[in-house]
């Protein structure tokens, strides 16, 4: 785990993409609160998700440990809206219809 630790904190971006879809043990919980505490305010953290942060809990499987790792990662932060449309299937959609056309 310290190993992990160690590359999660040096990374100058640490990139999570489709953060909430797995449900975390305690312990991986723990060690993901961890690694954003390390970050604050020193490295850029990306974080994508389809989930709404009042889904987060049963990620993480602990309502004081969600809302500890929320505060984290919004504390100075922007966030960016995109919808709820993905964007791979609107990409995909748009492709399947421009050949449609063709």
């Amino acid at each position: 785990m310290s190993s992990l630790m160690a590359r999660c904190t040096k990374v100058d971006l640490l990139r999570l993409d489709e953060f909430g879809y797995a449900n975390l043990d305690k312990k991986g919980a723990k060690l993901l609160f961890q690694i954003f505490t390390e970050r604050e305010e020193r490295k850029a953290t990306a974080v994508a998700t389809n989930s709404p942060f009042a889904e987060w809990d049963k990620t993480f499987g602990d309502r004081r440990l969600c809302a500890a790792i929320a505060d984290r990662i919004t504390f100075r932060c922007t966030l960016i809206q995109t919808g709820t449309e993905s964007y791979r299937f609107q990409s995909t959609e748009a492709d399947r219809q421009a050949t449609a056309r063709s």
